[in-house]
């Protein structure tokens, strides 16, 4: 039961860091790409901004999503009751 939860603890580690670290880096290279493109023709900068900001939410709304699935297994962990389960003799 220890390893499950302890199985369990480095998922939610990964899956939370990993996220954020893609996001980050997502993050990055779209702001880095908004300013060349503002850069190139500055009257089309409020366009590019908004579409910027659309995809900053839609990246921010995955990183939620796996903070989220993280939290879900940290808390309520299926995985325990079903090993449980498994491991409790059958009476008969």
């Amino acid at each position: 039961m220890e390893t499950v939860i302890a199985f369990t603890a480095i998922a939610v580690a990964l899956l939370i860091g990993l996220g954020a670290l893609g996001v980050g880096i997502g993050m990055g290279l779209l702001g880095g790409r908004f300013l060349e493109g503002a850069a190139r023709q500055p009257e089309l900068a409020p366009m590019l901004q908004t579409k910027m900001f659309l995809v900053v939410a839609l990246l921010d709304a995955v990183a939620m999503i796996g903070v989220g699935i993280a939290l879900f297994f940290a808390f309520a962990n299926p995985f325990v009751g079903q090993l449980r389960d498994a491991l409790q003799p059958v009476a008969g």
